[in-house]
């Protein structure tokens, strides 16, 4: 089976942290050149000399706010002067602040919709010349397993990510024509800061103590544990490779079996 991706570049966002630094590190391992892109330049600079980098591999990294598409498309035209030709797309932004739908301000979803959706769209947009001409391309959305089943208390996410579902599915009849596959990982309950930021709210509005809400949520995943972003990452790394080449317009979610449904 090949998973080589080397001589490929992947364009890895949000990749300081979380499942967008761990998707970075396990591309790398596989061969591809990474360029990192998120807003903070002093991790980003500690983080590309992480890297694994054998061979004549190459990385770099772009700095940008992607609460700002304009500041995210001015980085990346820079970016693309150097590194003309990304084959591989991980579009991946911290979710929106949790809270019920009904009292989230109309602002948070113009925020949120330009953070994920209309960034996603701009640096497609910007990268499908090349992949086009060279007949190969990998875009991978880090959305969420609310796409398959709303989750309680994060109603502006519940709303944006299924747009990039439907943006995503929309994509892959599209670009297939191409050789270029779009698909969506969907993590579940996985270990990073959100996720923790997550149970302290929970506890705070409930009463309980973390391991309370812990064990809650537990109780809802048949693995009865949290994912590791390593695990969501090996997702991404799989979608990306040559292996995946007739893989296109699929949800893949990545929860212990959580998602109740097909």
């Amino acid at each position: 089976m090949d998973l080589s991706l080397k001589n490929k570049f992947a364009l890895v966002c949000g990749s300081t942290q979380g499942i967008g630094k761990a998707s970075a590190f396990k591309l790398a391992e596989m061969g591809a050149n990474i360029v990192l892109f998120a807003r903070d330049e002093e991790k980003l600079k500690e983080l590309k000399r992480e890297l694994p980098c054998t061979g004549n591999q190459e990385h770099h990294y772009l700095a940008a706010d992607f609460s700002y598409n304009q500041e995210v498309l001015n980085a990346l035209d820079e970016q693309l002067k150097i590194t003309p030709e990304i084959q591989i797309l991980i579009n991946n932004t911290g979710g929106p602040p949790g809270g019920a739908l009904i009292f989230s301000n109309t602002l948070e979803f113009v925020k949120a919709f330009e953070m994920h959706l209309i960034n996603n769209h701009s640096i497609v947009q910007k990268i499908f010349p090349a992949m086009k001409r060279n007949q190969f391309g990998r875009i991978i959305n880090i959305i969420s397993t609310s796409v398959k089943a709303p989750i309680v208390g994060l109603g502006v996410s519940n709303t944006i990510r299924g747009a990039v579902a439907n943006w995503a599915k929309t994509l892959a009849s599209e670009l297939g024509q191409y050789n270029i596959t779009v698909n969506n990982v969907l993590p579940g309950f996985t270990e990073t800061n959100r996720l923790q930021s997550l149970i302290n709210k929970k506890a705070g509005a409930s009463g309980k103590s973390r391991e309370e809400v812990i064990e809650t949520m537990f109780s809802d995943i048949p693995m009865n544990r949290f994912g590791s972003a390593e695990e969501v990452a090996n997702a991404v790394a799989f979608l990306a490779s040559p292996a995946a080449s007739y893989i296109t317009g699929i949800n893949l979610p990545v929860d212990g079996g959580r998602t109740q449904s097909l």
